[in-house]
């Protein structure tokens, strides 16, 4: 009796993982963002109305269509970037010159810099990289839905949903990038500043376009309270200009550019990295140090970041 129950839980077992692999293999990453469509077409809608209304109209569900449909009822290793160009083709708006910003190792930095394209306009801050930014999507081999379990990583594939997106979106937004280029970068981020292998190396340097480029500007920017593993005519930094050069454009670096340091320093502004001295004589000068409290650097520092975004802005 106890051989027939084991028996029977065995194939009971066997017959659940059969039903799960027909649902669809499980993969490590994680699954398909929660209400994906409710915040693809709410972000669709705040960026046309509220965050860059001078793209114009734009239809928000043909593009979740779009978009959905890249990727949908397909095997999820094999969505490939030119399965999105529909979606980046009713998506696309103009990239205004000399706004364009590059980045590698400080999303979470650039996000607060760009200020939603008010200073710069990063990929994340196009409407078609401003609706998916943070979310995560795949789908089903023969299926219409999404998979919210599992989502297959890099190291599964590297023809998943998200990054064949990312792909084809780092590719449009470099070709269309003109003026006056900003690249910024993590002077601390472990394996150098620059990496060699990496979406602004392999997609987005190999697609701007020269003649419509007057010169590309690096800020290399320490972690406040980081190493300082690159910096410029260095490491990997030196292998970025000496590429960017040997292409033809004319480049400029500059470590730690003081308004996005002094935008880090807002979060830590009794570091000594953010310590502000008057311009008085020396007798007089002394530093505003953590006797005055850390709320007067912090009053110091953001009354002092309206100034150099707007002298950032004209750069």
């Amino acid at each position: 009796m106890k051989s027939l129950f084991l028996s029977l839980l065995l194939v009971s077992i066997l017959c659940m993982n059969s039903f799960s692999e027909v649902r669809g293999r499980k993969w490590k990453g994680e699954g398909t963002t929660q209400n994906l469509e409710s915040i693809f077409i709410g972000r669709c809608y705040d960026y046309i109305r509220i965050v860059n209304p001078a793209v114009g109209e734009k239809n928000c569900s043909e593009l979740w269509e779009a978009f959905r449909n890249a990727f949908i009822n397909k095997d999820p290793c094999n969505i490939l970037p030119k399965d999105y160009e529909l979606f980046i083709k009713l998506a696309f708006h103009t990239i205004p010159a000399n706004k364009s910003l590059f980045w590698e190792n400080n999303q979470l930095l650039v996000k607060s810099f760009t200020s939603g394209a008010r200073r710069y306009m990063s990929l994340s801050d196009t409407l078609f990289g401003f609706v998916v930014d943070f979310l995560i999507w795949c789908g089903q081999t023969n299926s219409a839905g999404l998979d919210y379990e599992s989502c297959p990583t890099m190291e599964e594939c590297e023809n998943n949903a998200v990054d064949s997106f990312w792909r084809m979106a780092s590719i449009t937004y470099a070709q269309h990038s003109s003026g006056v280029i900003h690249v910024l970068l993590n002077g601390s981020a472990e394996g150098g500043a620059y990496p060699v292998k990496g979406f602004f190396a392999d997609y987005e340097i190999p697609n701007l376009q020269k003649d419509k480029i007057s010169k590309i500007v690096i800020w290399v920017v320490d972690d406040i309270q980081g190493p300082d593993r690159d910096s410029c005519g260095k490491n990997t930094v030196k292998i970025l200009e000496d590429r960017l050069k040997t292409l033809g454009y004319d480049v400029t670096c500059t470590d730690n550019y003081k308004p996005v340091v002094f935008l880090l320093c807002v979060d830590y502004p009794d570091d000594s990295n953010c310590i502000l001295s008057s311009s008085a004589p020396p007798a007089q000068r002394r530093p505003i140090s953590s006797d005055r409290g850390g709320s007067w650097n912090k009053l110091m520092f953001v009354s002092l970041l309206g100034f150099l975004f707007r002298s950032a802005s004209e750069y």
